[in-house]
């Protein structure tokens, strides 16, 4: 296969099946292989004389190709024995104490299996309303979201997949105001996306500076009446704030709604591109566009639509196939999703593809291709569901659905615009249908040197033109952009365009072309710089509804920073008198011999820290990494509620601390303790460590990258005791905080480009 070294680890990590002790059981090609047996054999269901072994190796020869790729839960689950294959999921949230504790026990038997939960919480009554059946008054979505949010916790802590929410509350609905600034404190709700469902009478209200109605879930009567626009400038400056909330036009999803006989779509999945009608799941799958190009005889590309007509055939028969192969958390998803047999084909590479083309991001002409492209994804998409009609039937419910032109087909829905995250690391392409997030990665390896990545497209452009070197590279990486870099010619820069570069009219325009063709919705975040102001996130949100997309999602570059604790910044400019710390440290150099023996420097009295929650075989170990200006100094260790070895561990990080002082290399520290086994630990499955040494020096190595990342004076994530709850990824991180990369904001998703950790699993 060719795969690159980055995506053989991400898979090492985080798909290939292990054995109880961690070790791996299985190859990349046995991977796939693995899959394409599992989702081939749902032939036999419509015809038991199939050529199996010609479907799998059809299925095999597109996924080991990198030409598609299916969601994750899909590669980690077929053919073994959890068998859930499904990455979204919604449920119903009844306005009754028995429905919404058993839709939180659903929630937790879904992320248990890997998939994504959305909800909306619309339908509960507001905060203050009497509750009829006790007497009392009732608390409101806002405190149900936080119990949900606690259950999510819990089986996170289990050592499971990550679970991810969507929390939708309707624009009318009593507590929108609360809603809005919910996660503005960043330490609530804190495994949930938010987004507002607009309709499209609030919009007409807001352009007409009129007020709307809040009404009452249960009566429908109207309660109060408040400024549209007034409102609607709430959501925008909260997303200026943290971005969130988020935004999806409700009335257009139910437009598209194709059986509305089953009822109201409420929700989406959590990244948003995927609405679906309370117990409905979705599976999604995304084409390679970089593969779908051909060079012609004069060394340009064109893309090849003969090619991409084929793999979009075989992948329409693949997602078909996995509704029937897939093993359900619920019998009421099952059922829900075969009625409507939804499935969700999109694109990832777009932006890499743009350059083979030598077309700008941000341009008509890559608008006017978005808008082809997916026309004709979509189309071929639905000729080979009506084909799939023909021989194995319609789905059950078409009867009463709505289809523009009533072709019987397969599937209620066929394509989808998805983040492809981790996806688009193993296929070595950009994600979904973003703009590239950086083309050069510096990363820092074991003995202290630094690998330099480089986009592969750039790399090959600039090796052709003889400009290729290190020290440009490096520029690169610091400049975060092509733009301002004098070395580089202005038509390479015209072309390799950043997330940042791209204006955010552009990300919408994008955006919008890919949603006319796309029956379910687009996964796309909108970046904006650190300077950005709120008028230009209303901007965007008026474009986004002007345009007929169906949701929006903004990241403003920092914008979560006050989320992160910096402690230990102390100015002291002006101040010529030299501290009882300064003095002793210069009695006391680093790493130098003092009157013949190597004398450690003091602690210092402050520090910048962060804390770490690791499970381990015998309970929660909390590891804190404390460092200066001089580098990391400080680490100890304390262990949760269910024990463990509290002298060894304390005896374990005082040395550490005491050697650090002394002058040795952290990475020198990091690799005599990484690997130590204990057999408390290595026996447990799902276990991310080895032993509490190996614990403390993951963690080291953690603060190492995240100083690196931020030239030595980085920003640490807000230390936690095992009385606080953990600040969420979604709230707070800028850094990966298993690798230390800068993560990359998609779809309301966080994803490390380095070592493929996820947000939303």
């Amino acid at each position: 296969m060719k795969i690159n070294e980055n995506a053989r680890v991400v898979l090492e990590k985080r798909y290939l099946k292990k054995d109880d002790l961690g070790v791996l059981t299985e190859t990349v090609e046995g991977m796939f292989d693995r899959v394409s047996s599992a989702i081939a054999e749902p032939d036999r269901l419509y015809n038991p004389e199939t050529d199996i072994e010609s479907v799998k190796k059809e299925f095999y020869d597109i996924m080991t190709n990198l030409e598609f790729l299916p969601n994750s839960p899909t590669l980690m689950n077929a053919g073994r024995p959890l068998g859930q294959l499904s990455a979204c999921f919604v449920l119903p949230v009844e306005d009754s104490m028995e429905a919404i504790f058993e839709a939180i026990k659903q929630a937790a038997l879904i992320h248990k299996s890997g998939g994504g939960t959305g909800f909306s919480f619309s339908r509960l009554r507001a905060k203050g309303s009497t509750v009829n059946s006790t007497g009392g008054v009732a608390s409101g979505p806002i405190s149900f979201m936080k119990v949900f949010n606690t259950a999510t916790e819990a089986v996170k802590q289990g050592g499971t997949r990550r679970g991810a929410n969507m929390g939708i509350l309707q624009i009318d609905h009593p507590d929108i105001l609360e809603f809005i600034d919910c996660k503005n404190n960043g330490k609530e709700i804190t495994n949930f996306n938010i987004s507002v469902a607009i309709t499209e009478k609030f919009m007409q209200a807001v352009e007409k500076n009129e007020e709307y109605e809040l009404l009452d879930p249960k009566t429908g009567e109207c309660l109060k009446k408040l400024s549209a626009r007034e409102v609607f400038d709430k959501i925008v400056m909260s997303a200026w704030l943290n971005g969130e909330p988020g935004i999806i036009f409700i009335d257009r999803l139910n437009r598209d709604n194709i059986v509305p006989s089953q009822g109201r779509i409420e929700s989406t999945n959590p990244c948003g591109e995927q609405p679906l009608l309370p117990y409905e799941s979705c599976n999604l799958g995304s084409i390679n566009l970089v593969e779908m190009l051909k060079k012609k005889s004069d060394g340009t590309y064109e893309i090849d639509y003969k090619k991409l007509g084929r793999t979009i055939d075989t992948a329409v028969h693949f997602l078909d196939n996995v509704i029937d192969a897939n093993r359900y958390p619920i019998e009421m998803i099952d059922k829900t999703t075969k009625d409507t047999r939804k499935i969700g084909l999109g694109v990832m590479g777009w932006a890499d593809m743009l350059l083979y083309l030598k077309i700008p991001y941000s341009s008509d002409q890559a608008v006017a291709l978005a808008d082809k492209v997916m026309g004709f994804i979509t189309e071929r998409g639905r000729e080979k569901s009506a084909e799939l009609a023909k021989e194995r039937g319609t789905f059950p419910l078409f009867s009463v659905s709505v289809l523009k032109n009533k072709t019987k087909v397969r599937n209620a829905t066929v394509t989808t615009i998805a983040p492809t995250g981790t996806l688009s690391i193993i296929a070595g392409v950009s994600s979904g249908i973003e703009p590239i997030f950086a083309y050069v990665y510096i990363r820092n390896v074991m003995d202290g040197t630094e690998l330099i990545e480089v986009n592969p497209i750039l790399k090959e452009e600039l090796t052709n033109r003889g400009l290729y070197n290190d020290e440009l590279m490096r520029k690169i990486s610091e400049e975060g952009t092509l733009a301002h870099i004098k070395e580089i010619p202005d038509d390479i820069k015209r072309i390799f365009l950043s997330a940042h570069d791209v204006q955010p009219e552009w990300h919408i325009k994008t955006q919008a072309a890919f949603q006319n063709h796309t029956d379910n919705a687009v996964s796309k975040t909108v970046n904006f710089s650190k300077d950005a102001t709120v008028n230009d996130v209303r901007e965007v949100y008026m474009l986004a509804y002007k345009l007929g997309c169906k949701g929006v999602t903004i990241y403003r570059d920092g914008s979560r920073d006050s989320q992160v604790l910096n402690i230990g910044k102390v100015n002291n400019e002006g101040s010529s008198q030299e501290t009882v710390q300064e003095i002793a440290e210069k009695c006391a150099p680093k790493g130098e011999e003092a009157f013949g023996k190597i004398v450690p420097r003091p602690r210092p009295e402050i520090t910048n820290g962060m804390t770490e929650k690791v499970r381990i075989g015998c309970g929660n170990l909390y590891i804190t990494v404390n460092y200066d200006q001089k580098g990391i100094c400080e680490v100890f260790t304390n262990t949760g509620r269910h024990g463990g070895c509290p002298s060894q561990s304390e005896a374990t990080s005082r040395l550490v601390s005491l050697t650090l002082r002394s002058g040795i290399d952290a990475d020198t520290i990091i690799e005599q303790l990484k690997g130590i086994r204990c057999p408390s630990t290595i026996r447990q499955a799902g276990m991310k460590v080895t032993s509490c040494p190996d614990a403390i020096a993951r963690t080291i190595q953690k603060v190492v990258h995240y100083q690196n990342g931020n030239g030595g004076t980085g920003v640490i994530p807000v230390a936690v005791t095992e009385e606080q709850e953990a600040p969420s990824v979604s709230s707070e991180i800028r850094y990966c905080p298993e690798c230390g990369t800068k993560v990359e904001h998609e779809g309301g998703c966080v994803v490390c480009r380095q070592c493929g950790y996820s947000k939303c699993g």
